[in-house]
């Protein structure tokens, strides 16, 4: 479960689950991520073989992060998950709060 345990892991997983995106890029469509722990989940992905990094060769230099085939494979079953909850939220008539109260 620490591969995917924390706030931001799942959502960074569902941010890449349909193409590769750029560090900045990355870091918009997960609003609330501070920039350090958004680079500290990607490391810990990484490691974790769910996310692959990859550096160009360019000046200034460019990076792109995508979901490795393992990180394909668990994507499957945490939109199901993710799916679910939003059902369940309708059904209970919750409003999600983003982490705002």
């Amino acid at each position: 479960m620490d591969v995917i345990g924390g706030k931001w892991k799942a959502l960074t997983l569902w941010a890449l689950n349909d193409r590769l995106r750029r560090f900045g890029e990355l870091r918009r469509s997960l609003p609330g991520v501070s920039e350090k722990v958004l680079a500290q989940q990607l490391r810990e992905l990484e490691a974790d073989g769910i996310v692959r990094r990859t550096v160009f060769d360019e000046t200034p230099p460019r990076v792109k992060y995508e979901l490795t085939d393992e990180g394909v494979a668990l994507y499957a079953p945490l939109a199901a998950l993710g799916e679910w909850a939003v059902r369940r939220m309708r059904d209970l008539d919750i409003v999600p709060s983003h982490g705002k109260e």
